[in-house]
């Protein structure tokens, strides 16, 4: 199998790399705990019984998403795999996943679902322990590791999911900005000294992320999903409502970014990159004609001034508004891509009609289909100014950790 182009320089770097990472302190990694509520009447339009004493404007009335069964991209960040305060291990994951189970199935049970997933902290630790191996290679290797973690605590949970290695075609010439700036940050966090040491001995680019800086690799846009055949076909399979669904697993962290040789384009290659996986999920969710896609995080909706004391939550909001605000453009390595994928995937002309776009915790899923929680991105917003703000909820505070900064 051919792989990047770049394989041979990171090999010569390998015996610098591991003298360096020896000497580096890795704190713990902070990310989010997956709880997840209790499953019955799993989309119910109605409120809950602690929401009926609210009274709230017509407009601002909870929607639900998805009264009816329909197809549904949901992308669960590579976060959602590792508890706040543990090490980033396979059982540590497993029993993260343990967690996530009973609402992906849930969910797979009511509509035609597929999965995907970030890798960030996952690919990011593979690349410290492996450094001559190369970001294509690194990609393949942690949807391997991710898809049999899900796999295994999906099957607990009665659903047969099934991982596909997906591969992602992508333009890897030289005029691709994605290469001559790169803009894509994976793996930790580092000082400004730690940063500029590595990026001397092993030829990485680093960039500022909030008061730290991380590595940054050229992030293609998604042009082709070569398995995406495979992911209609299981679609077919399941029966509507079925006890135990068939649910794929797709284009985990974006998907192995592979390039077409120009003289024998039947051939691929290996591209040395990270491919966003929300704007993957958005490339899947279009192809596949899904009526939603779903971006689950640690952090709930969209926020306007996050992190601030008069932070609110937006609960619908049309692609128009999130673009004139520049909504998420201060997260570029958090909620900016996701908010992008959403819009991008509202806004395609080739998407299906009437296309919608949700961003939630994913401990609120549930509540996030029944219009409760998360933010719903649509064309069908009546409220001037396309915006509706949810009431009556205080904002998340910023982390304000090293370690809680360690992946976006």
């Amino acid at each position: 199998m051919l792989v990047s182009r770049f394989a041979a320089r990171a090999l010569a770097r390998q015996t610098t790399a591991r003298t360096i990472l020896a000497t580096t302190s890795r704190p713990t990694v902070y990310t989010a705990t997956a709880n997840f509520p209790n499953q019955q009447n799993f989309f119910s339009s109605q409120a809950s019984d602690d929401d009926s004493a609210d009274e709230v404007h017509p407009d601002d009335a909870p929607t639900a998403i998805a009264k009816q069964r329909q197809r549904i991209v949901v992308a669960v960040g590579g976060n959602a795999l590792q508890r706040r305060g543990e090490r980033l291990t396979i059982e540590n994951m497993l029993k993260a996943a343990a967690d996530m189970a009973p609402t992906i199935t849930q969910l797979a049970r009511d509509h035609e679902l597929v999965l995907t997933h970030g890798n960030g902290p996952q690919v990011g630790e593979l690349a410290l322990e492996r450094s001559a191996a190369t970001l294509d290679v690194l990609g393949a290797e942690s949807m391997g590791q991710i898809g049999f973690v899900l796999a295994q605590a999906l099957a607990s949970a009665g659903c047969c999911a099934v991982p596909i290695l997906t591969q992602v075609v992508v333009d890897d010439s030289s005029s691709n900005e994605a290469f001559s700036n790169p803009t894509k940050f994976v793996g930790p966090i580092y000082g400004a000294m730690e940063a500029q040491a590595l990026a001397q001995s092993l030829g990485w680019t680093v960039k500022p992320d909030g008061e730290y800086f991380r590595r940054v690799v050229p992030s293609p846009a998604p042009l082709e999903i070569l398995q995406l055949d495979a992911v209609k076909a299981l679609l077919e399979t399941t029966e509507p409502n079925a006890r135990n669904p068939v649910l794929p697993i797709a284009c985990g962290g974006g998907g192995v970014p592979v390039a077409r040789i120009p003289s024998n384009p039947s051939t691929l290659q290996g591209v040395e990159a990270v491919i966003d996986k929300d704007a993957c999920g958005a490339k899947l969710s279009t192809e596949i004609q899904a009526d939603g896609y779903i971006i689950l995080t640690d952090g709930g909706g969209i926020w306007e001034n996050f992190g601030k004391p008069n932070a609110r939550e937006m609960s619908k909001v049309t692609p128009e508004y999130l673009l004139g605000t520049k909504a998420g453009k201060a997260f570029p390595g958090s909620m900016g891509p996701k908010i992008q994928a959403a819009v991008d995937f509202v806004t395609d002309p080739n998407a299906k009609p009437g296309a919608w776009a949700a961003i939630g915790d994913l401990k609120d899923a549930a509540r996030i289909l029944s219009g409760q929680e998360g933010t719903l991105v649509t064309t069908e917003v009546s409220t001037p100014g396309g915006v509706v703000w949810r009431e009556g909820k205080s904002g998340p505070t910023k982390k304000p950790t090293k370690e809680a900064h360690r992946y976006g």
